[in-house]
């Protein structure tokens, strides 16, 4: 789903380019600061690790990073470092954080508060040699009893050529196949994200099943060619259909089982794919949405916002926010224009809020023009305006083979229940009778075991992919693909 929508954590993850961008410290009587500093951010039951790296040239500028280890981000710039006296300041405005803290007189702590979107939590940075490391205990490592093969494709129509992962079974044959299809945003072909790799936990337990699996890179990214930032969700599809078109034609595949799974967007695109190709034997459709996009970016908007504390009448505000900035993007075609319009609409939302209001989001001096021309391209851009306007009603009522549509209760993102039933609903519409929803208790959108199913909670998370989830996925598939 929209990274706009989801990335709700501590830190925003709207990561740039490896680089500093270094103000001049002020002499301090503090030892020197230059080295990594480990601090835990806590909400909750929810950490999160973070690291800064501060360095100094040798004319005395200060320059430093920040590594969330735990989302599996490093290098973010930190724009800011100022020393005054004991106290330290670094702004962050890539992810619209700011650290103050006061050094200890030993140097070798700093006693502050991070401010970001609204919140404000204590953090302790301490000196460390060592780099933390996200765990994810469910992370496959070889030796692996099935092999693995690094591919190429062509989706000729589009002169595009995706790359991606193959696994099999080392002996029988031909197998079942399965094409793993990502969510929103640019994905690489294990679907990483917050230092979790879903896709390579689910190819691994469905080749262990007896399954050839096919995961590949999005267009533009990876070692795949072609444009992501102006492709939609029909242009994946036929990226999807090549995918498919280069398991047929394998040897080592039986032609008659090739389906499709697809996880959030994914879940989208897999029936677009599906309609167009008779090589489709059938789907998973994981956290799918049912619904058009413009709905569930207001429920999903309004279910975040309720998990992390924000009031009813806040809630309302982005509503309105939200409908007319939805309203432009419906009735204006040139993007120019809309453009404009959005750009307006938004800058008058933030004239509207208090310098306070400004100040807890890290809306200050020239940052506002950058969040708002953010704000713009992201929601301005063809996949967006693709995805809140589509609805896949349509499309599921032409979809005849076996589908699963999976979910987890907790989530957030594709609320489970509203999904499913307009899934079921669609294709049983369609005289689809092959058709099983399940909404599977105590996970989120990443089909992970959840507290809340917050975004927040996704890097915090150890596990990668419930194996409850693995399992109904994993045996509807054997059972569909299995021979007589």
């Amino acid at each position: 789903m929209p990274a706009a929508s989801v990335l709700m954590g501590f830190l925003l993850l709207l990561i740039g380019p490896r680089y500093a961008n270094p103000f001049v410290a002020p002499p301090s009587s503090s030892a020197d600061l230059v080295g990594s500093w480990l601090g835990t951010l806590q909400a909750g039951a929810f950490q999160l690790r973070v690291v800064f790296h501060i360095s100094r040239d040798p004319d005395g500028v200060l320059s430093a990073t920040l590594d969330s280890p735990d989302q599996g981000a490093t290098g973010i710039p930190v724009d800011t470092v100022v020393v005054k006296g004991d106290t330290l300041h670094m702004e962050v405005r890539a992810v619209l954080g700011a650290y103050e803290g006061t050094i200890s007189r030993d140097g070798m702590t700093i006693d502050g508060e991070w401010r970001q979107s609204g919140q404000v939590l204590a953090l302790v940075l301490k000196r460390t040699d060592e780099m933390p490391v996200a765990r994810r205990p469910q992370e496959p490592k070889p030796p692996f009893p099935y092999d693995e093969e690094t591919v190429v494709f062509d989706n000729v129509e589009a002169g595009v050529t995706l790359a991606g992962t193959l696994t099999k079974p080392r002996t029988g044959g031909p197998f079942p196949a399965v094409v793993l299809i990502s969510g929103s945003g640019p994905q690489d072909r294990d679907e990483a994200l917050l230092g979790h790799k879903p896709f390579l936990v689910l190819a691994d337990y469905l080749t262990r099943q007896g399954l050839v699996v096919l995961r590949f890179d999005d267009r533009g990214v990876g070692a795949s060619t072609g444009t992501f930032a102006t492709a939609t969700s029909e242009d994946f599809a036929g990226d999807v259909l090549a995918a498919v078109a280069y398991l047929k034609g394998r040897p080592d595949v039986d032609p008659a089982g090739i389906g499709l799974a697809g996880h959030s967007e994914g879940g989208l695109i897999a029936p677009m794919a599906a309609v167009r190709s008779a090589d489709v034997a059938y789907l998973v459709l994981m956290a799918g949405p049912g619904l058009s996009g413009e709905e569930i970016l207001y429920r999903q908007a309004a279910l975040i916002a309720r998990a992390s504390g924000t009031s009813e009448e806040a809630i309302d505000q982005n509503r309105a926010r939200q409908q007319r900035l939805f309203e432009v993007l419906k009735t204006e075609p040139d993007r120019a224009s809309a453009a404009a319009q959005l750009r307006t609409i938004l800058m008058e939302s933030m004239a509207a809020m208090s310098d306070e209001e400004k100040r807890a989001l890290g809306l200050t001096g020239s940052d506002v023009e950058t969040v708002i021309e953010r704000q713009v391209e992201q929601i301005n851009a063809p996949w967006f305006r693709f995805f809140l306007t589509y609805d896949p009603a349509p499309t599921l009522r032409k979809v005849t083979c076996p589908v699963l549509a999976v979910n987890g209760d907790k989530d957030l993102q594709v609320p489970s229940q509203a999904n499913l039933e307009a899934i079921d609903a669609a294709l049983r519409d369609g005289g689809n009778t092959a058709v099983t929803t399940m909404a599977l208790e105590g996970l989120n959108h990443l089909f992970q075991t959840a507290a809340t199913g917050a975004p927040s909670e996704y890097a915090t998370i150890e596990e990668t992919f419930s194996p409850e989830a693995l399992a109904v996925i994993g045996d509807w598939i054997v059972a569909q693909t299995s021979r007589p």
